[in-house]
């Protein structure tokens, strides 16, 4: 009985430690995924960094609005800039950007719109730039808060309005998971760049690449922790359930040597839309780079799949 009893406690005692182990980890996994702090984990060429840079110069000086929006859930206050076209224009993109960016980062996006005579809005995504927000949504709430972008822009540019949607990298995931919703008939075609299939099947494959370590139990305790703190379910958020349900034309590009959002992903996001679709992978371009490393071909692709789509 006496050693029956500890027995007892010693599977209690073990049990307890691997508790307080998952939390702790799972808790971890939120701090270093969830929240907007200081990381890098990805690394742009230096020719990415001057593109770039060159292009943040030219938006802080280029005429634009600032436009406010109050998030879908959370009761957040979101903002983005808005660039009018040089010519009065009907057709507007507007762009999502990725993972600790902000919309300054997406600059070379938005001169390229501009350049092909669109207005262009960019805004930044809960807990980026200058938006509230303490937690990053990964394109899951934020999907909804860009449906609340498109009607502001019918309701400032008019019904007659022809929106495009753009995003890279989450912006690329938040785009597609925008396209499962009721979306208002004024827009009219998406462009994905290297958008993950999942945010499930992300944080599993960076566990992974990174630690070395499997999706149980850890990515099912950490969404409890992010649900708590962040208010969604990240499990739930999936760019392939939403084109299940979409028709609008897409375009899906992805470098062939991205080790970020792992090629495969996109030929998935590809397979699952149910409306007309292109697809453009990038020969030997890693992670969001494709514009850097194809920009003529790039804008020749991408502005002419708009054109078709936006008329």
């Amino acid at each position: 009985m006496r050693l029956r009893k500890k027995l007892v406690y010693w599977l209690i005692g073990v049990l307890v430690v691997i508790l307080l182990v998952i939390t702790g980890a799972s808790l971890y996994l939120y701090h270093f995924a969830f929240e907007p702090t200081p990381k890098v984990l990805s690394h742009p060429t230096a020719k990415s960094k001057l593109i770039t840079a060159r292009n943040k110069s030219w938006l802080a000086k280029v005429p634009k609005q600032h436009w406010h929006e109050q998030s879908a859930t959370d009761d957040l206050r979101l903002v983005a800039d808005y660039v009018p076209a040089a010519k009065t224009t009907e057709k507007t993109i507007v762009v999502a950007h990725g993972y600790m960016d902000n919309k300054e980062d997406m600059a070379a996006y938005i001169h390229l719109f501009h350049r092909l005579g669109y207005n262009v809005l960019a805004p930044d995504d809960r807990g980026a730039g200058a938006s509230q927000g303490n937690y990053i949504g990964f394109g899951w709430p934020d999907r909804l808060d860009y449906l609340k972008w498109t009607k502001q822009v019918i309701h400032r540019n008019g019904q007659t309005s022809e929106i495009g949607l753009f995003g890279v990298s989450m912006g690329g995931a938040t785009v597609m998971m925008l396209s499962g919703q009721h979306l208002p008939h004024q827009v009219k075609a998406i462009v994905e760049d290297c958008g993950y299939e999942s945010v499930s099947a992300e944080l599993s494959y960076e566990l992974k690449s990174l630690y070395h370590l499997p999706k149980f139990p850890l990515l099912y305790s950490a969404s409890i922790i992010t649900m708590i703190r962040a208010h969604y379910n990240f499990l739930q958020a999936s760019s392939l359930t939403a084109l299940h349900h979409n028709h609008l034309p897409t375009f899906f590009i992805h470098g062939s040597a991205d080790t970020f959002v792992p090629t495969r992903m996109v030929y998935k996001n590809y397979a699952a839309t149910k409306g007309k679709k292109k697809l453009w992978i990038t020969k030997g371009a890693h992670h969001a780079e494709s514009l850097s490393d194809y920009p003529k071909q790039y804008r020749q692709k991408v502005g002419q799949f708009f054109a078709q789509n936006l008329n």
